[in-house]
């Protein structure tokens, strides 16, 4: 079965200018993919019709499907359906269905119909109405040899219905696709160039019906498998079974799957083992804290936490001895160690978790570069240490810590 293609094109200077944030291209590629849809391309285009015609015309050449958004507005500068009209060699006429909804729409708002707003029941002769319930821009639906074209409205709310109530089950009603699985694999704790040489051997031997894309974000890896075939059952099989095969090579790492995050794998495991936690943040600044409670439910472990920032808070909340930190300085794996130790105490926790580094730009030094941080995870019976060299990006650094310190909770949870 012949895999479908699809390519999404926006239209609006608003996009180009940096002004409008294009979300109706993201959420659309999600859609199309979920029915096994592949999307190649995604083009943003002005409100130039040489330029919205040269789209057409390229799309038309190498995709089965074409999704267009933007540019169905009553005003001179919405140019999508003129330049429409133009590329399919028709003309306009009143479509007396779409005069009739836009007529309703207004009525509803108890506001008048313009001649302006009349004329969005102005549509290409040859193409199919898509009713549009939230909006005065009907969607259009155009056929030519094998290609499909779709004009709908740059409004995220109005697209989003318009694709949900009519144009999806059409496409799916239209186009006969394969089976499209993927799988998501999630590391930490690896980078991507490791991790690839870790796996080399079990990627060379996938099928070739099973491709993997390595997605790499910071503090993360995620390794994307994706299967296309006739027979979903079978793919579905096939993907967890390399999966298993991964399993074995690189367990150390892999955290969770598809829609699993650090946070809510910890959250599970703390909450099946009936643990309670507690940290003490100095370069984290709270954003450990915020992670671990966007979990809805953290409640059930996570009992509080402090951010002594300064030496001195760290002396008198946590009991630091001043001397300590004049000898070994703030950043350094005994203070880090006592942190740990002393909140998990404070707050009667299992386990206390705590962080202190040069996030930056400033503060560091040839012995301690910006960049430098030191985590540690503390039970009853012993307190695990790590030492970190991380950038010169500030928010980053924080980010970076605070996921490094719940992987050194996750790999002491399952050990």
């Amino acid at each position: 079965m012949k895999q479908i293609l699809a390519e999404i094109i926006t239209i609006g200077d608003e996009i180009l200018y940096g002004q409008t944030l294009d979300t109706n291209s993201h959420w659309i590629s999600e859609a199309l993919d979920r029915r096994g849809i592949k999307v190649l391309r995604k083009t943003t285009i002005g409100d130039q019709e040489s330029e919205i015609l040269t789209a057409f015309a390229e799309a038309e050449s190498r995709v089965d499907l074409v999704l267009i958004t933007g540019g169905l507005g009553p005003t001179n500068d919405d140019l999508t359906k003129p330049c429409l009209v133009k590329f399919f060699n028709t003309d306009l006429v009143l479509n007396e269905k779409a005069l009739s909804d836009v007529a309703e729409f207004f009525a509803r708002r108890g506001r008048e119909l313009t001649q302006l707003n009349r004329n969005q029941a102005l549509l290409p002769r040859n193409c199919v109405m898509i009713p549009n319930r939230h909006g005065t821009a009907p969607g259009m639906w155009f056929e030519r040899d094998n290609t499909v074209f779709v004009s709908m409205p740059g409004v995220p709310h109005e697209m989003k219905h318009i694709m949900e109530e009519s144009i999806l089950p059409k496409i799916s009603a239209h186009f006969k696709v394969p089976a499209l699985i993927h799988k998501m694999v999630k590391t930490t704790g690896i980078g991507e160039s490791f991790l690839a040489d870790i796996i080399k051997e079990w990627e060379d031997a996938l099928p070739k019906n099973i491709k993997l894309a390595y997605l790499p974000s910071p503090g993360e890896v995620k390794l994307r498998l994706t299967g296309l075939g006739n027979d979903k059952k079978a793919l579905e099989e096939g993907i967890e079974r390399e999966i298993a095969s991964l399993q074995k090579l690189a367990s150390e790492y892999i955290y969770g799957y598809n829609g699993d995050t650090l946070e809510k794998v910890i959250g599970e495991l703390m909450r099946n083992q009936s643990k309670t936690m507690a940290v003490a943040e100095s370069c984290t600044g709270g954003y450990l804290a915020h992670m671990i409670t966007s979990v809805p439910g953290s409640s059930d472990y996570f009992l509080g936490g402090m951010v002594p920032y300064s030496n001195r808070m760290k002396t008198e909340l946590l009991g630091i001895p001043e001397e300590l930190i004049e000898e070994k300085g703030a950043v350094s794996e005994e203070v880090v160690k006592w942190m740990a130790e002393s909140v998990r105490k404070k707050f009667s926790a299992d386990i206390g978790l705590a962080s202190s580094g040069i996030a930056g730009p400033g503060g560091g030094s040839a012995e301690k570069p910006v960049g430098t941080v030191w985590i540690a995870c503390s039970c009853a019976s012993h307190t695990q240490t790590k030492k970190l060299q991380l950038s010169l990006d500030r928010n980053i650094n924080i980010k970076l810590s605070s996921i490094s310190l719940l992987n050194l909770l996750r790999k002491q949870l399952i050990q």
